[in-house]
């Protein structure tokens, strides 16, 4: 039986930043649904008790963008992989973030320096809650994975433009993701 909470301060809070990894829901009207998994030293911060933000990083597609776009529905999902059993979900709703917004400089200071960061995706919360986790695995977290940022700094700033232009301009479906002027 899942229990609600009425903010992201305290355990919650704590159990959310404390996970190396969490799962991103997104769908629009219509077209598939998404779920990506994100991660990453410090690409996560609790903002305060109902907002939490992270660094979007490029990915082989942009489905979280554009169906946050259309639609503005999305979930996150935490599991305590280690430790006691728990799974914690904020459902809401999420502000897209680019690199061409005023606000980007002092979103972006809030996290690492990434040579792939596209996004931040800001989260508002409707809806907190735990449940007990008691059927997810336990597992050993060895360390993040650094391909993605080797991948990233490759290409350069002008190789990811034309990757974001051919790869993230749409989603799956069609919908529009980054446009040109956000691909910066």
């Amino acid at each position: 039986m899942a229990t609600e909470h009425a903010s992201l301060d305290g355990f919650i809070g704590d159990f959310i930043t404390r996970q190396p990894m969490f799962f991103v829901a997104t769908a629009a009207a219509d077209g598939l649904v998404n779920v990506s998994p994100k991660g990453g030293d410090g690409t996560l911060v609790v903002l305060d008790d109902r907002r939490i933000a992270y660094l979007d990083l490029t990915g082989s597609g942009s489905e979280t963008i554009a169906h946050v776009r259309a639609q503005n529905r999305i979930t996150l999902m935490w599991c305590a992989f280690e430790g006691p059993p728990m799974i914690a979900r904020v459902h809401g709703t999420a502000q897209v973030v680019t690199r061409d917004q005023p606000q980007w400089d002092e979103m972006a200071a809030l996290f690492p320096a990434k040579p792939g960061a596209r996004a931040i995706l800001v989260v508002t919360a409707q809806r907190i809650s735990d449940s007990c986790g008691m059927s997810v695995p336990l597992m050993d977290y060895e360390r993040d994975r650094d391909q993605l940022d080797r991948w990233a700094r490759g290409k350069g700033d002008e190789g990811l433009r034309d990757y974001w232009e051919r790869k993230n301009a749409t989603s799956l479906d069609g919908l529009p993701a980054l446009a040109p002027h956000e691909r910066v």
